[in-house]
């Protein structure tokens, strides 16, 4: 298919313009250029090692975060030397595949309890390596993490004084503030959950326990949790590719992906694609079809989206920008690389089958 145009791809197909996409890489790399701050971009956005290396290749980053120990495996078989599993890796099997990749690079992970850091330890201690965590701060999100101050003091003295373990410093995501439309409201909030993170770093370091990078942040706070003196990386991710959902709150970045589809049944007033739940993610929401601001679809079923207020022919292909694009990325194995309308390359989705 590389020469053809688009519309010549089997659908439903995963496709993402080179242009929009290398422009978004561009843009954040730009804004972090000569900032203390770094990036450290997110794999689980897209799955793809190229990608990934792309993103590391246009500057500023420190690295690359991941959500499960299996993608870190992918990314350090590809060639990747500083991942962040930015999750709990919990249960002996576990904790031995994470000190295994850390005799051949770093790879750190977050840690919020006393049995995880006793298990860590072991498997470090077995492999002969320091496993290095991150302990993870819950800054108002109440999902994973431990509360800012002395409980997550007590946690990194734990770690400080546990064989096979490394502590390099702390984790907060804000990730409940990040899809806040209002500028001024996402920015209140954005100071006020992540203060007491940079207020535990500083007692740490008056203890003697100083982190060596504290980690947060995502494309929606990219600018704001990336000017707050004491944090050291942002773990953007949906920028690099955009979706529906994100660029209400982040329309400097261009919608790079896309899920193109074919009219498979046209009536006087809805047609029906080709591509459902099994194709494209719609946990936020339905997609949005492309150049028919009046199309709304009625809903998603495993295959077919029904879309009202639009007319169409059966076979012409449609472009269904996803409003999760996280959720859609996974359940492709490749991507198609268009430019100019013409597929250019095909990239491969290795961390599409991860799922531990």
């Amino acid at each position: 298919m590389i020469g053809q145009p688009i519309d010549a791809l089997a659908t439903p197909a995963l496709v993402v313009d080179l242009d929009a996409m290398n422009a978004n890489l561009r843009l954040l790399s730009d804004y972090f250029s000569g900032r203390t701050c770094r990036i450290r971009p997110h794999f689980k956005s897209h799955k793809c090692i190229e990608l990934a290396k792309r993103q590391l290749a246009a500057g500023n980053c420190s690295g690359i975060t991941c959500a499960k120990l299996s993608e870190a495996e992918k990314l350090v078989a590809g060639g990747v030397e500083d991942v962040l599993i930015a999750n709990q890796v919990v249960g002996p099997d576990k904790a031995l595949r994470l000190a295994e990749l850390n005799r051949k690079t770093l790879v750190r992970c977050a840690v919020d309890s006393r049995e995880q850091v006793e298990t860590l330890g072991a498997a470090g201690r077995e492999m002969d390596v320091q496993i290095p965590v991150l302990v993870e701060v819950d800054v108002g999100m109440r999902r994973c993490g431990v509360l800012p101050g002395e409980p997550t003091r007590a946690l990194a003295r734990q770690i400080a004084e546990t064989d096979g373990m490394r502590f390099d410093g702390l984790q907060g995501f804000e990730g409940h503030i990040v899809y806040f439309t209002d500028r001024e409201d996402r920015e209140a909030n954005n100071r006020d959950s992540l203060a007491p993170l940079v207020e535990t770093r500083h007692s740490l370091e008056e203890e003697g326990l100083s982190p060596c990078l504290v980690s947060s942040g995502g494309t929606g706070t990219y600018d704001l949790t990336g000017n707050i003196a004491g944090i050291d990386e942002v773990q953007c991710g949906t920028y690099a590719l955009m979706d529906a959902k994100y660029n209400g709150v982040r329309p400097e970045f261009k919608i790079a992906r896309w899920v193109l589809a074919t009219i498979i049944s046209a009536h006087d007033d809805f047609v029906v694609t080709d591509v459902g739940l099994k194709g494209i993610g719609c946990d936020m929401g339905f997609p949005v079809v492309e150049g028919h601001p009046e199309a709304e679809p009625r809903y998603c079923a495993e295959e077919h989206i029904p879309i009202d207020g639009m007319t169409g022919r059966v076979g012409e292909k449609l472009k269904l920008v996803p409003r999760h694009g996280c959720t859609t990325h996974h359940l492709y194995r490749e991507m198609w690389i268009a430019k100019d309308g013409v597929v250019e390359d095909v990239w491969a989705i290795e961390g599409a089958a991860c799922l531990e």
